[in-house]
C-alpha cells in the first residue's frame, strides 16, 4: 500500500527545514535536530523451530532526548529500513513535544514478517532484540513500545528479558504491556481515541456537527479500529475501510454506503488488521481495490496505515467533497502534496499531533509503573482528552494567528520546545 518513490527520512527533514527557516534556528541547533543523535544497527540470530538459524536485521535509533528519555515503538515489518526508523524517531521527538510530555524521540524496527513466525520464534526474536540492546534502553534512557505488527505480548517478553539480565523489576522500561502486568488501562484505545479527540475539536471550531459527516479510513489495525469506533459513537458514519489482506497479499477497500458496522468488521479481522474478504462479502460489503478508499465521496479522510500514501500522483483522486484529512498514520502525506491540500482548502490535522494519544498514554503508563499505582480507565481517558485538547488548541490558535498551515503550526510549537531544551542544556 506504500510507494517506494519517497524516502521518509528525507520527507521528515524537508518538513523540519521549512519550519527551521521560519524560526531562524542557528546552524548548530539546526544541524543537531535534523538528524538522530544515536543509531544502533545490529543483527539478531534466532533458532527457528525447524532447528535452523535465521538472522534478522534490526535497528534502534534515538533522534533527540533533550526533553527526556527517548520514546518510541518497535516495528516488525518485512520492508523496514533505517531511513524509515530515522524518520519515525524524528517524528516521535516532535510528537512528544507538541503534547508537552517530558520525553524525547526514538524508534526501533526488525526486518521480519511475523505472519510467518511461530509464537516461539517471535519470543526468541523479542528476547534477542533486548539482549543486543539492554545497555541502551531503560526507564531513564530510552523506552520502547509496540508499533506496527507488535503487541503487548512482545513487550512483555522484552521486559522479562531485560529484567532477567538486570536482576530486578523495571516495569517502566517499556510500555504497551498487558493490563495486570504493568500496562495501563486505555492504552489499546488511546491512539485511535486521541485521533478523534483532535478531530472532534476541529469539527466544533468549523461548526460541522459530527453526526452530519462521513469518513473513509485506510487501515484497520489498532489505531484505525478505535478511531472508527469513537467516531461512529459520536454519530459519524464510516463509508469505507481499506486494509491489507495477508491471505492473497493485496489490499482491498470494504465499502458500505449506509455505514460500516465497526464492531462487525472487528469480529472478522485477523491479528494484523486484515479483514476476511469472503466474510465481508457475506455481510453485504462491496469489495473494491485497496486504493479506492481515497476516492470516496466523504467529508473526512483518515489515513491510518503507512507512510507516503497521499502523494501528488493520487491527489486528483480525492473527492472535491473532502474537507478534512486526519493523519492517524505517521507520515502518510508527502511534503510535495501539502501545497495541493492547502490550495484546495482542505484542513489537515498533522500526524504528530493527531496520533499523539498513544505516546501520551504510554507516558501515563510510565508514571503509573513508577508509582506502582494504576488509574481507573475513566481517569486515563479524562487525562488523555485533556492533553489532546490542549495540544490541539495550541496548534489551531497559532495557525489562525500566524496564518500557518496546521502542519507548520504544529512543527513550530514542537521545534521551539525542543530547541529551547537544547539551548538550556548548552548543546547548541
Amino acid at each position: 500500500m506504500a510507494t517506494t518513490a519517497y524516502n521518509p527520512f528525507e520527507n521528515a527533514q524537508i518538513q523540519f527545514d521549512q519550519v527551521a527557516d521560519l524560526l531562524e534556528l542557528n546552524s548548530g541547533t539546526r544541524e543537531l535536530l535534523r538528524q538522530p543523535m544515536q543509531e544502533i544497527h545490529f543483527t539478531i540470530p534466532v533458532k527457528m523451530d525447524d532447528g535452523t538459524t535465521q538472522v534478522f536485521k534490526a535497528y534502534r535509533i534515538r533522534h533527540n532526548d533533550a526533553r527526556g528519555p527517548g520514546k518510541g515503538g518497535i516495528r516488525f515489518h518485512p520492508h523496514e529500513t533505517a531511513d524509515t526508523v530515522r524518520a519515525l524517531s524524528m517524528w516521535m521527538t516532535w510528537k512528544c513535544a507538541v503534547v508537552d510530555i517530558p520525553l524525547g524521540g526514538g524508534k526501533g524496527g526488525v526486518v521480519c514478517d511475523p505472519h510467518h513466525l511461530s509464537l516461539t520464534e517471535q519470543e526468541r526474536l523479542c528476547r534477542g532484540y533486548i539482549r543486543q540492546l539492554f545497555t541502551q534502553v531503560g526507564p531513564n534512557l530510552d523506552v520502547p513500545a509496540p508499533d506496527v505488527m507488535t503487541n503487548g505480548q512482545h513487550m512483555l517478553w522484552m521486559l522479562d528479558e531485560y529484567e532477567t539480565i538486570n536482576n530486578g523489576r523495571f516495569p517502566s522500561m517499556i510500555t504497551g504491556k498487558p493490563v495486570g502486568m504493568g500496562g495501563s488501562l486505555g492504552r489499546k484505545e488511546a491512539t485511535g481515541y486521541g485521533v478523534v479527540y483532535v478531530l472532534k475539536n476541529l469539527l466544533k471550531e468549523l461548526n460541522i456537527p459530527t453526526q452530519e459527516t462521513t469518513a473513509s479510513i485506510q487501515g484497520f489495525g489498532n489505531v484505525a479500529e478505535y478511531a472508527a469506533r469513537m467516531y461512529t459513537e459520536l454519530g459519524g458514519k464510516v463509508i469505507a475501510v481499506s486494509c491489507w489482506n495477508q491471505s492473497d497479499n493485496q489490499a482491498y477497500t470494504f465499502k458500505k454506503q449506509a455505514g460500516c458496522d465497526i464492531e462487525q468488521l472487528a469480529q472478522i479481522k485477523d491479528d494484523f488488521g486484515g479483514i476476511d474478504k469472503e466474510k465481508a462479502i457475506d455481510l453485504g460489503y462491496e469489495v473494491l481495490p485497496g486504493e479506492d478508499w481515497l476516492k470516496q465521496e466523504v467529508d473526512i479522510l483518515i489515513p491510518a496505515a503507512l507512510e507516503n500514501q497521499i502523494t501528488p500522483a493520487v491527489f486528483p483522486n480525492i473527492s472535491e467533497k473532502v474537507k478534512i484529512i486526519c493523519e492517524a498514520a505517521n507520515g502518510p502525506t508527502t511534503p510535495d502534496c501539502d501545497p495541493l491540500i492547502r490550495e484546495r482548502g482542505i484542513t489537515l490535522l498533522p500526524d504528530f499531533l493527531c496520533n499523539a494519544g498513544g505516546v501520551t498514554c504510554s507516558y501515563f503508563e510510565q508514571v503509573q509503573c513508577g508509582m506502582n499505582y494504576f488509574w481507573e480507565i475513566e481517569e486515563v481517558f479524562e487525562k488523555l482528552e485533556s492533553a489532546m485538547t490542549k495540544a490541539f488548541y495550541a496548534v489551531y490558535e497559532l495557525s489562525l494567528e500566524k496564518d500557518l498551515y496546521m502542519r507548520d503550526a504544529a512543527y513550530t510549537i514542537a521545534i521551539q520546545r525542543v530547541a529551547e531544551a537544547v539551548r538550556l542544556r548548552g548543546w547548541a
